[in-house]
């Protein structure tokens, strides 16, 4: 019987394979490739040019950069492509195949692997299911989007391994194959600057339950559930009815009873029995930038929930805390639509909000043309100014709330670059 890993080789031996984007998938694949596949030609193409000196492994390899990168396709016969590289901008010959880790990866361990995406909650689930499955015995590993390439963790699965992959829809974008157990959480408005219309990001979700077979099984949020009614696969719903009573998290919100509703689906149908998952949810502590309190300081307290780049993200923050006083919103600019959080906003109005970036802007202009409630408007550059301005409005016992509902990109690296930057100006304030 053929293993995995040459089922994945399978497809790439003797072809002249592109690597698509030179980050951190990029990387992987090209360390894989000149492991498993040394003889084969292997070309390199990111819109900036990599570093030879912190890249060792690209000396003798060819090197496509700059505005006209993409033209390096035509010379290969296999495109591994990097996640964060929109698929409509690469047109392909009726020879050439476009591929990805996550699809060569799920075509060999679609048995083993249980697949988790969703707009919000994938990494708290995909890492509450690894920590279930840990505590009840079962031999699991962690990948995907969670930081980890797919390829990276080959040589660390056993046969008994259940490998959790968190999944973005930039890595489900022309994914074929789906895993054995998916995990579905919601689709909200997201990266339409990749995807340009909620309908085709929809779309990329849905590859994770939509390719599945017989004996399958699919956890989804009740709402999408028409999008998989012709599935051959078992589906289950959440909120499930089967959990009659809040579950003992340490993590706030109702949206985090929900993760850990379809974590313990997960987790069941990989084996695991439901007595033994009951008693390690009340340890998994959660991740960083999700709600997570980062104590009182200079007599108030702050919550860092970086991670929310959607209105519903921050509204779900201000639904589990409502006693901010002091909302900071705001970033790049993505063109979604925050009717839902303006609204909500004047029906359950703070103390001041802070707005930042041309989203702030926006978010802005409809607060004030709706009249915003007795809400304090207050613009800035930085979180440095905010906490400034903190210093003079800020009365003890107060809560300050970092829920921008926008992307980061504008001013910082990543939504963990922003939460990091508040969370030093948190502990430091007095």
């Amino acid at each position: 019987m053929q293993s995995p890993i040459e089922a994945i080789l399978s497809k790439l031996r003797n072809k002249a394979i592109l690597v698509l984007g030179f980050g951190r998938e990029g990387k992987s694949t090209l360390r894989f490739l000149q492991q498993w596949l040394p003889e084969n030609k292997v070309l390199i193409a990111d819109l900036n040019t990599p570093d030879s000196q912190t890249s060792p492994e690209l000396s003798g390899l060819q090197v496509f950069s700059g505005a006209n990168y993409l033209e390096s396709c035509r010379l290969a016969d296999v495109i591994i492509k990097s996640p964060g590289i929109p698929g409509r901008l690469i047109q392909l010959s009726a020879n050439q195949t476009l591929s990805s880790q996550t699809d060569l990866f799920l075509e060999a361990y679609r048995s083993q692997t249980i697949g988790i995406t969703g707009t919000k909650g994938k990494s708290t689930t995909s890492s509450l299911i690894h920590h279930l499955l840990t505590a009840s015995g079962i031999h699991s590993i962690l990948t995907g989007n969670i930081g980890i390439p797919c390829f990276d963790i080959l040589a660390d699965i056993r046969p008994d391994s259940k490998v959790v992959f968190e999944l973005s829809a930039n890595q489900l974008e022309f994914s074929t194959h789906s895993p054995s157990i998916g995990v579905l959480l919601n689709v909200f408005e997201e990266h339409l600057d990749h995807f340009l219309t909620l309908e085709a990001y929809r779309k990329a979700k849905l590859n994770l339950v939509l390719n599945g077979i017989k004996d399958d099984q699919i956890i989804i949020h009740h709402t999408l559930l028409p999008f998989v009614a012709n599935s051959q696969a078992t589906i289950q719903t959440i909120p499930n009815k089967q959990f009659d009573a809040a579950f003992d998290l340490k993590l706030k919100g109702e949206h985090n009873q929900l993760n850990a509703q379809a974590a313990l689906l997960a987790a069941m149908a990989a084996g695991a029995e439901y007595p033994d998952l009951l008693s390690a949810l009340s340890t998994f502590s959660g991740l960083p930038h999700r709600l997570e309190y980062l104590g009182k300081h200079g007599g108030l307290h702050f919550y860092n929930d970086s991670i929310s780049t959607i209105p519903e993200a921050a509204v779900a923050a201000l639904k589990t805390l409502p006693d901010t006083n002091y909302l900071i919103l705001g970033g790049f600019d993505r063109g979604i639509h925050y009717d839902l959080l303006v609204n909500f906003l004047l029906t359950n109005p703070v103390k001041q909000v802070f707005l930042t970036g041309e989203a702030g802007k926006r978010i802005g202009r409809m607060l004030e043309s709706a009249g915003h409630k007795g809400i304090v408007i207050s613009y800035f550059d930085d979180l440095h100014e905010v906490f400034q301005q903190l210093k003079t409005t800020g009365k003890s016992g107060e809560l300050c709330l970092l829920s921008p509902a926008a992307a980061s990109y504008d001013r910082y690296k990543n939504f963990e670059h922003r939460g990091d930057v508040f969370r030093t100006l948190a502990l430091n304030f007095s």
